[in-house]
């Protein structure tokens, strides 16, 4: 065995498919199975950063997001079942002409920083398809960079398509060849208490999944709730972000209200039913960017994590660039995302 990957999340598995398409032989362990931790979830908005104030990360998100439709399409094709995702879009109501005024500069930067690639448009309603939230100006955002993302669905297909190019998947076993962590909260938490300081933690979200046919429409932003149509019938809602909790797995009111505003922002949702209702925790870095490099504390092995929401977005380019570090010994790996950056 050539490459070793911890943890069968988004990170870990797209470390491992990056490591076989160059040849190595990999094998992905996990106890929780794939997807068990917070890549597990039912929500999956994979938005850009708003194109202004550019910078590494930005340019990392963007690159992965450009990347990610080929990237899926293959993984489709090795896995042959569903990946759930899809380049829909992403619509935002703008409030005032203060917004609308921010949103036309926007635009005109994105024709700069998304070099053509995608785009960022400031519409009328009547442009757009699907249910719309309210919007005071009558105008919406729409970027034709976000994307639609099953998370959990991802994960088996791509832990399917790991298999398919001779990956193994394990639920426990020795580590042989190069090591990868990608243990998400479980490393963060390690993480802080050899250095009796915070490097990371657990955020708390929780989201709900709804009986709802919007599959070819975009995905809303409105009212600070995602509301994201996936390709099965069924619309997610989320999320919350909590510091401070009792229980890592439970729903509560804090999910109700997140409803509530989806409800109040698509009004045609509130008739719908709730298939299920999600809680998990999501590693957060002190940096709040992902963690690639060279493993703080097992030496010689490496660590993948820190995708607190981006995680899904900046998948395609994690597992490049780790996977050129593990295999190459090549470090194209922005600086703000070494393991120093959050020690």
């Amino acid at each position: 065995m050539d490459v070793t990957v911890r943890g069968a999340g988004i990170f870990g598995l797209s470390v491992a498919w990056a490591c076989l398409e160059k040849g190595a032989r990999v094998r992905v362990i996990d106890p929780k199975g794939v997807g068990g931790g917070a890549s597990g979830g039912i929500v999956g908005a994979l938005a850009p950063h708003v194109p202004e104030n550019w910078n590494e990360k930005k340019e990392f998100q963007f690159q992965s997001l450009i990347a990610a439709e080929d990237f899926w399409k293959n993984v489709g094709n090795w896995a042959e079942i569903e990946t759930g995702y899809a380049r829909t879009g992403r619509v935002q109501p703008l409030a005032d002409e203060a917004a609308v005024a921010l949103a036309r500069a926007r635009a005109e930067s994105a024709k700069e920083l998304w070099r053509g690639a995608a785009q960022w448009q400031v519409v009328s309603g009547d442009a757009l398809n699907g249910p719309l939230p309210e919007s005071a100006t009558g105008l919406y955002i729409f970027d034709t960079l976000s994307a639609r993302m099953f998370p959990r669905q991802a994960c088996k297909a791509l832990a399917a398509a790991v298999v398919a190019r001779g990956g193994e998947m394990a639920a426990d076993g020795a580590e042989a060849g190069q090591t990868v962590w990608a243990t998400g909260v479980h490393d963060l938490l390690r993480l802080s208490q050899h250095f009796g300081k915070p490097v990371g933690n657990a955020v708390k979200g929780q989201g709900a999944l709804l009986a709802f046919d919007m599959r070819d429409a975009p995905q809303i932003f409105a009212n600070t709730v995602h509301i994201v149509p996936h390709w099965n019938g069924t619309v997610a809602i989320g999320s919350t972000s909590e510091r401070a909790f009792d229980d890592a797995s439970s729903t509560d009111g804090q999910l109700e209200a997140v409803l509530e505003k989806a409800y109040t922002a698509v009004p045609a949702l509130r008739a719908a039913r709730v298939i299920e209702r999600w809680a998990g925790l999501r590693p957060r870095t002190k940096s709040r960017a992902p963690m690639l490099g060279h493993h703080p504390l097992q030496e010689g092995a490496y660590i993948a994590n820190g995708g607190f929401k981006i995680g899904f977005g900046m998948a395609v380019e994690v597992g490049r660039v780790m996977a050129a570090l593990v295999l190459d010994g090549t470090d194209t790996i922005p600086a703000e995302f070494a393991p120093e950056a959050s020690l």
